[in-house]
């Protein structure tokens, strides 16, 4: 079971409204909108992929992580350092 799980619905809703603006953001390229305008959405999607990217992460730390540490060994081994590459891309991107 994933993590998120609890919260799924929540998820799905942000990522159909994140959806929405990409493709309002296609429609200001096709309508010729100002570039700033255009960018200025851009970084809003960014920021809110963002949120939903940190909301997944904290769900993955308190149920996935927590477990694997629980049971310990290599499988607490193998969460912490997946988890440690999603946060180094998460900080890269």
């Amino acid at each position: 079971m994933s993590g998120y799980v609890g919260n799924k619905d929540d998820h799905l809703k942000r990522m159909r409204r994140i959806e929405g603006q990409v493709r309002g953001i296609a429609k200001m390229v096709e309508n010729d909108k100002y570039c700033i305008d255009v960018l200025t959405q851009v970084s809003a999607v960014t920021r809110a992929l963002e949120a939903v990217a940190l909301g997944l992460l904290k769900e993955h730390l308190t149920y996935c992580v927590t477990q694997a540490v629980a049971e310990g060994g290599a499988v607490a081994d193998e969460k912490i350092t997946e988890t440690t590459a999603a946060i180094a891309r998460l900080v890269k991107s």
